[in-house]
């Protein structure tokens, strides 16, 4: 169910009347059912997987917790089966291709295995909130006895399918409190899920038609127009998925409920340390927890970086089962790694403490966008030869001008102006708003001006929406 469907906007509204009108002991077992039926109405068969998992880790869960001397062991074990599925689901052909490639000089053209793999909606969020959870109950905390609220960690349908990613501890408590109705959460809920489907409907899903034209016939366009796509699809993943958090966010606060921020403005980050620490913010922290402190907190400088490196290989590995994802990682990791030294650098060449002023600050943040740029190209294209072929074209830049780039501006008159004028518009738009937020809260403004903010951005996503609204990018992660 995408949260820019009809079947959505009319579900939505049910939940949250029905939950709100039940006693506090029925609105767990009413949020799992409604997660479930959520869950349910992409594939109904997938559902048992869910179910499945949540059963599993709930068992090992206690079994970690009340163990004394296997607790490693068990907890080593809910971690394979969990990385087992979702290896399964997900990297099942990626690895076959490289075992099948790797065995061909001796053995031949290998027939392909006789299944059917369908990736499961959601599985590498909530997968990576099971591990999340095994993990921290061995590491001493205490592991949920309730068997309806720990199903309903990793089921919340509004963080189900793309995040963001919770913690068990921040989470779990919540449902134990019973909760009124509060106009302000309610009218914040709002304005959160207004702001998501500007930002999905309106901004991603208009630049996904620019963007589009040219990654897909990536050859008929030059580097100057390479450049302007790759810029134009920095926006539109970043609308489309900063949309997404909004609207579950906005989901979780109609229903009384608080889940994590997603994105902090990373657009305007000075390194790319700083930007890791503002775009998909949980996954961030999960990879860090998980899997860059286990590799070992170290003072060699070649450890260090190689840490970052496996890490971020590891997370572009987690965004899809294609070597250009992973080669997105290694990049990534290279970034952070070449921060590091230059950071360690820095503390030793005072004349470099000019990127404390202001003219520094601007040209951190232009140097931090343009190497994310380079890498949101190679995440965007469709395989690792059509990339590689596009960062060619980025880097040499076979012409000055094309005449490709004036046809897209004629036949998308919307989009080619906004990525100079309206986008860094909106950004510097919402970082004036954030900051009034933090100031003034929404229930303290008049209700006629809270009620004109809505309508305008209504009627704008009802006159500027494209005919067809596609599904969220990272539905498919």
């Amino acid at each position: 169910m995408l949260f820019n469907s009809l079947k959505y906007l009319l579900f939505l509204p049910v939940v949250v009347v029905l939950f709100w009108a039940s006693p506090h002991r029925w609105r767990i077992p009413l949020l799992l059912i409604a997660s479930y039926v959520f869950y349910a109405a992409w594939r109904p068969a997938y559902l048992l997987l869910i179910i499945g998992l949540t059963v599993v880790n709930y068992w090992l869960g206690l079994k970690i917790w009340r163990s004394e001397a296997h607790k490693k062991a068990w907890m080593w074990g809910a971690v394979t089966v969990n990385l087992a599925t979702l290896a399964y689901f997900k990297y099942f052909y990626f690895f076959e291709d490289i075992l099948r490639s790797a065995l061909k000089p001796w053995f031949g053209e290998i027939a392909k295995a006789p299944v059917n793999i369908i990736l499961p909606l959601g599985i590498s969020f909530f997968v990576f909130e099971f591990i999340h959870y095994v993990v921290e109950v061995y590491r001493g905390k205490e592991a949920v006895e309730d068997f309806m609220s720990f199903a309903l960690f990793p089921a919340f349908f509004p963080t189900q399918i793309a995040g963001p990613i919770k913690r068990f501890q921040d989470f779990v408590p919540q449902l134990k409190i019973e909760k009124t109705f509060s106009w302000p959460e309610f009218d914040e809920g709002m304005y959160l899920i207004l702001q998501g489907l500007f930002k999905k409907v309106l901004l991603a899903d208009n630049l996904e038609i620019f963007v589009k034209s040219g990654f897909s016939n990536p050859h008929i366009f030059t580097g100057i127009d390479m450049w302007l796509f790759a810029l134009a699809f920095d926006f539109q993943i970043y609308f489309d998925f900063s949309g997404y958090a909004d609207i579950a966010r906005g989901s979780a606060k109609l229903l009384g409920y608080k889940v994590p921020a997603n994105f902090n403005f990373p657009f305007l980050a000075g390194s790319i340390a700083d930007f890791w620490q503002r775009w998909h913010i949980t996954l961030g922290v999960w990879l860090r927890n998980y899997i860059y402190i286990p590799l070992g907190m170290t003072t060699s400088r070649l450890k260090a970086s190689r840490n970052l490196l496996i890490t971020m290989t590891l997370a572009g590995l987690w965004h899809g089962a294609e070597f250009h994802y992973v080669i997105w990682g290694a990049y990534q990791g290279l970034l952070l790694a070449i921060h590091r030294e230059f950071r360690l650098y820095r503390m030793s060449n005072p004349w470099l403490n000019f990127l404390d002023t202001k003219p520094g600050q601007v040209f951190s943040i232009l140097l931090t966008f343009t190497v994310t740029t380079i890498g949101m190209a190679i995440f965007r294209a469709e395989n690792t030869a059509v990339g590689l072929s596009i960062l060619k074209k980025m880097f040499f830049l076979d012409s000055a001008v094309s005449g490709i780039s004036t046809l897209v501006a004629a036949n998308y008159p919307f989009i080619f102006p906004s990525i100079f004028v309206l986008l860094p518009m909106i950004l510097a738009g919402q970082v004036l708003v954030q900051r009034f937020q933090q100031t003034v809260a929404i229930d303290k403004l008049p209700r006629l001006t809270r009620a004109s903010y809505a309508a305008c951005l209504a009627l704008i996503l009802l006159a500027f929406s494209p005919d067809n609204s596609p599904r969220f990018i990272y539905f498919q992660f």
